[in-house]
């Protein structure tokens, strides 16, 4: 199983990124996909999840609004749109996959891609 992360890098506040997390050898319309994110010193939390079929989403409080979650499962691949980028999203983004149902405890999580918020 391989979840790889793309679309980080800097980006002045304000402004947007699209994150992408692509997903192989595992049935991807069975699993949950989570974005996650751990900025220095600081613990891993949960930013956002949308269930398989794309049919629930959540959100962390501080990105409500900004940021969208969203997947395309025949391209197994799972989207964070980040908008109106602030300074306190500096972090690394993980992408996971959460099993459900018969792949429940068969979780997987990328390596993350950095994403820099600064003038």
């Amino acid at each position: 199983v391989q979840l790889v992360e793309s679309g980080g890098g800097l980006v002045q506040p304000g402004g947007s990124l699209r994150l992408s997390c692509a997903a192989s050898g595992l049935p991807f319309m069975r699993y949950t996909m989570t974005w996650h994110r751990q900025a220095p010193g600081k613990e891993r939390e949960l930013v956002a999840d949308i269930t398989s079929a794309g049919g629930s989403t959540n959100y962390t409080f501080s990105v409500k609004g900004r940021f969208t979650i969203s997947r395309v499962d025949a391209k197994n691949t799972v989207y964070l749109q980040m908008n109106s980028l602030k300074p306190e999203d500096t972090a690394v983004y993980y992408c996971s996959a959460v099993g459900r149902g018969p792949y429940y405890g068969m979780d997987y999580w990328g390596k993350g891609t950095l994403v820099t918020v600064s003038s």
